[in-house]
């Protein structure tokens, strides 16, 4: 105990702030989308790539920059992304073409991706086991305001400046946190090892080529055209990648981790809570502007219940968890998600905001207790001197998750709408039906009544998932308890 950091708990706040930007740029980005793409003059396909360029590289170098704060100091690595991705959002704010917010993009998709890991990395080697499951709670609720707060926010900066400020706000949070950890946060690394090239390469084309191909699978389909080669791209380089980490003496990433149960059963529950969590906001965002009429800002506030939600499931999760173990935790979590999903399915064109609300706060329940849980199972088996790229391979499945989610439900949301709607009625979504509508009573409604039904489709088949995410689970993370995970994890060594 005595060798507790005394700057700890401070240097959680940092975490949560450098986490914090990433969290509240991607969100409040797409309230900022109709002015942002009026200004620029950009069109469908520019808009597409200002939102998805940003993924992809962040998807693409989680593992490759955990790798590198393990070898080269996590907190350098940190600074580093942050500074980086300080001068890009800047740079965003000068941006007077589709091409250069692009590039800027790009740009601040390399500074999330080396800022992400290091966080997690950082907070497990800082926090001892004790404490470590009430940090990660904290760190997770932080996570989850920014998630629901920032569309509030962004519908405020937009509503009363511009769509530029959406990327002012980032300047002065990553310009704190920089300060913060330079003075607070001590260096840590893993042990020397001998790099591993072959195995980054196949990595980032690996994972980006899997990324695009999950962004264009609602427009071409699984194999037509280009989806088809960025589909072989990604199960080459993926394959590849797990075949060399097997056989080569240093490898980046330590597949063996997915031997042990409860590393498993956390990614498992995650990737399948996340593809549940990013489909729900796809489809229920859409639901409150284009069926209830609600504004952005209107919108973004109507998610306060998940919040307050996710703050108490937070707070009882680290009890449970201390109570009953990870396991069982998880399941419960998944189980008031997967409610939360099928209370949706019985909303109607006329239902309000009542029914919404309530599964909204089911959801930030289910979630404050699973995620956390998950979270802590996951890193608990993780050896400290790897924190860093057991922490990548943690965002790496998140992510992967959650683009998965968009992805796949966005696809049966899109094609459930067309199908339900009036033969040779115009517009492919709700958006565009509505637009073309006009002054045409019927076909408006006629458009919510389809887009009523297709997420009902839609969130049958995400509570589904999630329901699977908890057996499955709760099966792999079953047996005993490993001695290791009940010890305190031994600190690795700090840099001053």
């Amino acid at each position: 105990m005595e060798n507790r950091n005394p700057h700890r708990w401070w240097i959680l706040v940092v975490l949560c702030l450098s986490s914090l930007v990433l969290v509240v740029d991607s969100m409040a980005l797409t309230v900022a989308v109709p002015h942002m793409t009026a200004d620029l003059g950009a069109s469908a396909q520019d808009t597409q790539w200002i939102l998805d360029s940003y993924i992809l590289v962040f998807a693409g170098l989680l593992l490759i920059s955990g790798s590198l704060g393990d070898r080269f100091g996590r907190r350098k690595i940190m600074i580093i992304g942050l500074v980086l991705f300080g001068l890009a959002s800047l740079a965003a704010t000068f941006s007077v073409s589709p091409g250069q917010l692009v590039a800027v993009r790009i740009a601040m998709g390399v500074g999330g991706a080396l800022i992400m890991p290091s966080t997690l990395s950082i907070l497990i080697t800082v926090f001892d086991a004790t404490e470590r499951p009430k940090a990660m709670a904290a760190w997770g609720s932080v996570s989850m305001l920014g998630l629901v707060g920032s569309p509030v926010l962004g519908g405020l900066l937009v509503d009363r400046y511009s769509w530029q400020s959406i990327f002012w706000v980032n300047v002065p949070i990553v310009a704190l946190a920089i300060v913060a950890g330079l003075i607070l946060m001590p260096e840590s690394k893993g042990p020397w090892q001998k790099p591993d090239p072959i195995g980054a390469i196949l990595s980032a084309a690996g994972m980006v080529a899997l990324v695009w191909w999950i962004i264009e699978l609602p427009h071409h389909g699984a194999f037509g055209g280009f989806s088809a080669i960025l589909l072989a791209v990604a199960v080459i380089g993926l394959i590849g990648f797990v075949i060399w980490e097997n056989i080569t003496p240093a490898p980046m990433v330590p597949l063996a981790l997915f031997k042990h149960r409860k590393f498993s059963g956390g990614s498992l529950s995650l990737s399948l809570v996340q593809i549940g969590n990013a489909g729900l906001l796809l489809v229920l965002t859409q639901y409150l502007q284009f069926v209830l009429g609600y504004s952005p800002l209107k919108a973004g506030l109507a998610f306060v219940p998940l919040a307050v939600a996710a703050l108490a499931g937070n707070g009882a999760g680290v009890k449970l968890v201390a109570r009953f173990g990870e396991r069982y935790v998880i399941l419960v979590g998944m189980i008031v998600m997967a409610g939360s999903f099928g209370l949706l399915t019985t909303v109607s064109v006329d239902s309000g905001f009542t029914i919404p609300a309530v599964a909204l706060g089911l959801l930030g329940l289910g979630a404050g207790l699973a995620m956390p849980a998950a979270v802590t199972a996951l890193m608990g088996t993780i050896p400290p001197e790897q924190a860093g790229v057991g922490s990548a391979l943690n965002d790496t499945i998140q992510q992967a998750g959650s683009a998965l989610g968009i992805a796949i439900l966005g696809s049966l949301l899109a094609n459930g709408f067309t199908n339900r709607m009036p033969a040779g009625a115009p517009g492919h979504s709700i958006a565009e039906a509505l637009a073309t509508a006009g002054g045409d009573a019927g076909l408006a409604h006629a458009a919510r009544e389809a887009f009523v039904g297709a997420m009902s489709t839609t969130l049958t088949i995400s509570a589904i998932g999630v329901l699977a995410a908890a057996l499955l689970a709760t099966l792999i993370m079953r047996g005993p308890k490993p001695v290791a995970d009940s010890a305190p994890v031994e600190e690795p060594a700090l840099v001053a």
